[in-house]
């Protein structure tokens, strides 16, 4: 069996007839068929049935006892406990919206076709649909948006060759280079696993032995850790991609979304000023800036880099708690994105909302960076937990093109998706029917790899020039909030846990090094205890400040 979405009414994937078509005949399903007695405005339950009373439980007499077949109570409730699917265990807190791609058609100067052959790239002027989902990364669903956290930033391609998406986040680098450490980085700052609170001494007992985390630590304890809001972020795919052109030549490449609303951050007090009153800004701002027409908008730029190990520089260009530097490396102009149109039903979009590292089209590729390969196993495996094997038949997750594969079953399943092809040949190669292999276009891109087996970290790891470089190149106001930050959060830390850091911050930079020093010197004397990132009151204080009151 198929089902197609046939051009009737309004047409396409929202039309209110949905045609299922078998060998045997056609049946139609109309959404807007009503009993006689039905308007527009008639609630009913699932099944179709009209709901008299949405307000009583069928019971006997009006005290009760309630009777079992209460069936539109039962369908009501047991479709309301199930209203959640699981949380994501990163990225939960989200916003998104929807709007479109414009490419240059070039990079830079150069015709984009040198580097890729990746069509949504090609053509100057021709509109992609995109759909962008903002986040943080560590706490729940419901957090503050000011909370001190990287911000996700994953944009979804509904390109003519299927879906691309580019899974990344506001700050240009990670903690980390080895995807073998993701679980235990991600442990450490969630919340303790006794206390349910964030705590500090457990991100630094975590970083002070991860010295690739140095640079990373030292934007998100600065300003930079709290954005303002989703539109005056910036975004960056974060890993070292592939570009591959038509003659199978691959390049490196790194991705950034510049912000033309420009870039603002917040110190820790201005966050908590705003937390105060409103915990749901940035979601707030970025709607309602759509409604009023004010469209976000971010220019693409791309940095590339010649395919190979690039022995001159200090860095590995995979490892990615490092910048390429924009003098040696510029950003080349490939396009932009605007965001014009706000989710109908959040849970719909947003939520089910799916991204994938791997998600990614003929012209664009792999590299080597083994953050990049750790990412392109989980995330796609988080979403077939999360949302269920069926995940990309979701309207928002599904590419805006023809599907046909043999992949079949499942929880949820609602469309077969085998093409025009026989219903009976679920598999391939076939004689008798069944779906073909697509034709190569392009030549296939072909590296050479060889080299031991090992479990190493990669060389030139310099976990800590680049840290010094940002800190200097920060005001002094930057400065002032990194500092207070990182104070705050290590002085109830183990001595041996502040001096691996202040080892770090010396190793960085004389000034970073000296401040944070005399810093944590003269918070030891009045320290008490841990808190979670950001907290100012003891929670003796709500006691102190609490009103009295007699029972009721």
């Amino acid at each position: 069996m198929k089902i197609e979405e046939l051009n009737i009414g309004n047409g396409g994937r929202y039309s209110s007839i949905v045609a299922f078509i078998n060998k045997g005949g056609i049946f139609l399903s109309d959404k807007s068929k009503k009993t006689n007695d039905e308007t527009n405005e008639t609630l009913t339950n699932r099944q179709g049935h009209p709901v008299t009373n949405n307000q009583s439980l069928r019971t006997v007499g009006n005290r009760g006892p309630s009777t079992l077949e209460n069936y539109d109570f039962l369908e009501k409730i047991s479709h309301f406990d199930r209203e959640r699917i699981p949380e994501r265990v990163v990225h939960a807190r989200g916003a998104g919206a929807h709007g479109y791609f414009v490419p240059t058609g070039k990079a830079g100067d150069e015709p984009i076709s040198k580097y890729t052959r990746a069509k949504v790239f090609q053509e100057e002027g021709k509109k992609t649909p995109v759909f962008v989902r903002f986040s943080s990364v560590i706490h729940g669903g419901t957090s503050p948006e000011t909370l001190r956290d990287p911000r996700g930033f994953a944009v979804k391609f509904y390109t003519e060759d299927g879906n691309w998406d580019l899974v990344g986040n506001n700050l240009k680098i990670f903690f980390i280079r080895d995807a073998m450490k993701f679980p235990d980085l991600i442990h450490a700052f969630k919340p303790d696993p006794v206390t349910n609170i964030q705590d500090g001494r457990r991100i630094f007992d975590f970083c002070s032995s991860s010295p690739e985390t140095f640079h990373m630590v030292t934007f998100v304890f600065s300003p930079w850790g709290i954005p303002a809001n989703y539109r005056m972020m910036q975004g960056s795919g974060v890993n070292t991609y592939k570009w591959v052109n038509e003659e199978g030549k691959a390049v490196l490449v790194k991705y950034h979304w510049e912000p033309k609303q420009g870039i603002k951050n917040l110190t820790q007090q201005e966050a908590n000023e705003i937390q105060a009153t409103n915990f749901n800004h940035a979601t707030q701002d970025l709607y309602e800036a759509i409604e009023r027409g004010d469209y976000p908008e971010w220019d693409l730029n791309v940095q590339i880099m010649s395919d190979d190990d690039h022995p001159e520089l200090d860095f590995d260009p995979l490892d990615d708690t490092k910048i390429w530097p924009k003098d040696e490396f510029p950003w080349l102009h490939v396009g932009t994105m605007v965001l014009n149109k706000n989710p109908e039903d959040y849970f719909t979009e947003v939520e089910q909302a799916a991204f994938g590292t791997g998600v990614l089209v003929d012209g664009l590729d792999f590299s080597d960076d083994k953050m990049l390969q750790g990412r392109t196993f989980s995330y796609s495996d988080t979403q077939r937990h999360r949302v269920g094997a069926n995940y990309l038949q979701l309207p928002i997750n599904a590419p805006k093109k023809r599907t046909a594969t043999n992949q079949t079953g499942g929880q949820m399943q609602y469309e077969v998706g085998r093409g025009s092809q026989s219903p009976h040949i679920n598999y391939e190669p076939s004689t008798v029917g069944g779906l073909k292999e697509a034709n190569q276009t392009g030549k296939e891109y072909t590296p050479m790899v060889e080299g031991k087996l090992v479990r190493e970290t990669i060389d030139r790891q310099n976990n800590t020039k680049q840290a010094g470089e940002t800190f200097r190149e920060f005001e002094d106001w930057e400065k002032d909030d990194l500092i207070s930050n990182l104070v705050a959060a290590l002085a109830p830390a183990d001595k041996r846990i502040q001096e691996k850091m202040i080892a770090l911050a010396e190793e960085a930079d004389e000034e970073y090094g000296r401040r944070l020093k005399e810093g944590l010197a003269a918070a030891s004397e009045h320290t008490e205890s841990s808190k979670p990132l950001g907290g100012t009151d003891n929670p003796e204080d709500a006691v102190r400040k609490g009103h009295e009151a007699d029972p009721y």
